[in-house]
């Protein structure tokens, strides 16, 4: 079925114009509604969408501009475009100043009315699309309550704009970082922020298959491509129709497919294994690394033209690490999504100390498996150093100690960020535990711990 250009109303007290208006229209792949006053078509658009509306500016009790300012309090984006046998100069400006797009003299013929709708409509099709842009970037929002990027460090900070500015730009992204920093949580938070939130966002891992297996996940087989091929299978890219596709390892891929998913970048095209259709692919394709790219391309083993086409926008994840400030947060995130049992766990002072100051080689994945681990060794309702990993006390060993004396206050980090981000969304408690990644029931806990006042300015 051939997709309507737009979805017109049409306003004038002639009803034969008005009738012969949408029948010509509705052969040029308009979709159109007839009106025979302001009235009548105010009543329309109280109930329906319409892109544009098309008005009589002389007609019995209200007249076109009094139509054209009460249709766009209804929708301030309607576009409008004024018939009128008078002519009027004065009348015409007085109708662009209320929203009208552009002005008609009857009588007129198709070749002179098609040019202008054409323009309305492109001009419609900008303002929808800017209005979509702002409101995606408005606020971030995630998937649910467990996928979440939580921190108020500079580094995810920096990263939560970075994704703000191009989930709706729909343009190639390349997430680097170590294992375990939250790659696939960054692609996530892309694809549910961007126009293709409602179709399928679909993951696949280099690593995790062999070039053969791969290609045919990819891009799919036909029936008989290879001893096994009962069936004629949809690759991943056809699964991803409309929506993302998140390769994850990419420095992992073959060289041979890297050449092939370089051409679905270039023009879109691909085909399935063991044929010879060409199919075109329509999707956003988003890529993760944990090895250094460049070092790859030196070596060999990664087009450099792909190379190029995946890194459009990077977006660089800090090591666990380097952002010791947000584990407070992190910690306080993962008892309330990934609670264990029916006790409410709070952490020690001690091995707060403790989780702070290990270097986590394995990164958020890590701290989220050693607190989930920790609630189920916990005695009580408090995880204690003794119910944290044997690895990560050795590690800390007898440094432990001198981190409870050290000047690295974890609690103060904590107030400071809690008492940081209230000040910059003028003490509003919703929005601030929206930023800090956290509960509102947790955020009211660290007020309540930390004695901050409950109004910040």
């Amino acid at each position: 079925m051939t997709t309507k250009l737009g979805r017109l109303l049409i306003v004038d007290d002639e009803t034969q114009l008005v009738a012969a208006l949408c029948e010509v229209l509705a052969e040029q792949n308009y979709e159109t509604v007839g009106a025979s006053d302001g009235y009548a078509g105010l009543k329309r658009l109280e109930g329906e969408r319409f892109d544009l509306v098309i008005t009589d500016l002389m007609m019995p009790g209200m007249d076109g501009i009094q139509f054209l300012k009460q249709a766009r309090a209804l929708d301030p984006q309607l576009t409008g475009i004024v018939m009128t046998g008078q002519g009027s100069i004065a009348s015409a400006v007085e109708a662009m100043k209320v929203g009208a797009f552009d002005y008609i003299l009857k009588p007129f013929n198709l070749h002179i009315v098609l040019p202008v709708l054409a323009r309305a409509m492109e001009m419609r099709t900008l303002q929808m699309e800017n209005l979509r842009l702002r409101e995606y970037v408005r606020q971030l929002t995630f998937e649910s309550t467990r996928y979440q990027i939580i921190g108020a460090s500079p580094d995810i900070e920096h990263v939560k704009r970075l994704i703000e500015r191009t989930a709706g730009a729909d343009v190639t992204v390349l997430i680097r970082g170590d294992t375990g920093t939250g790659k696939e949580l960054v692609a996530r938070a892309i694809h549910y922020n961007s126009p293709r939130r409602e179709r399928a966002l679909v993951t696949v891992n280099c690593a995790a298959l062999q070039e053969t297996l791969l290609e045919s996940e990819l891009f799919g087989h036909e029936r008989g491509a290879f001893t096994g091929a009962v069936h004629t299978k949809k690759g991943l890219v056809e699964v991803a129709e409309g929506g993302t596709l998140f390769i994850d390892e990419i420095a992992e891929m073959p060289p041979p497919m890297q050449a092939k998913l370089l051409r679905v970048l270039e023009d879109g095209h691909y085909r399935k294994v063991g044929g010879t259709q060409e199919y075109h692919a329509d999707l956003r394709l988003i890529a993760a690394t944990n090895k250094p790219l460049e070092d790859e391309m030196a070596a060999g083993r990664f087009r450099e033209d792909l190379f190029y086409r995946l890194n459009v926008v990077p977006i660089a994840l800090p090591k666990l690490r380097e952002r010791p400030g947000d584990i407070p947060l992190l910690i306080e995130h993962f008892l309330e999504t990934r609670h264990v049992g029916r006790a409410r766990f709070r952490v020690h002072p001690d091995a707060l100390r403790m989780l702070t100051s290990y270097s986590w080689p394995g990164n958020i994945r890590e701290l989220a498996n050693v607190i989930e681990r920790a609630q189920i060794l916990a005695e009580d309702d408090v995880i204690t150093p003794e119910d944290l990993p044997d690895n990560l006390q050795r590690a800390i060993g007898p440094n432990c100690a001198e981190a409870s004396a050290a000047p690295f206050d974890l609690d103060q980090i904590e107030r400071r960020t809690v008492v940081a981000a209230l000040h910059h969304l003028k003490g509003n408690k919703v929005n601030t535990a929206k930023a800090l990644g956290i509960s509102r029931r947790a955020l009211y806990r660290l007020l309540e711990k930390h004695r901050i006042p409950t109004v910040q300015h």
